[in-house]
């Protein structure tokens, strides 16, 4: 990751989802110790949120610190960053 890119929010999106990957490990686990399918579904549940507030974080902090210049470039990057949300 070049310096550039790295914004003060990045170590606390790096935190969170090594906590998901940790999270995951363990209901990779819990499948093969052949858990109930509602609780494999539960916890499957709280790694995808925790996913996808990770990277809805690492989106709206590339809006708010790498397209500041609201040219018509970065328009269109924010509208296609939106998609990703």
């Amino acid at each position: 990751m070049t310096q550039e890119h790295l914004h003060a929010t990045h170590p606390a999106i790096v935190t969170r989802l090594k906590r998901a990957d940790g999270h995951l490990r363990h209901v990779i686990g819990m499948i093969e110790a052949g858990a109930p399918c509602p609780d494999i579904a539960t916890q499957l549940l709280a790694v995808e949120r925790a996913v996808s507030e990770a990277k809805r974080r690492l989106i709206h902090d590339h809006i708010d610190h790498c397209l500041g210049h609201t040219g018509p470039d970065d328009l269109a990057e924010i509208r296609a960053m939106t998609k990703l949300l």
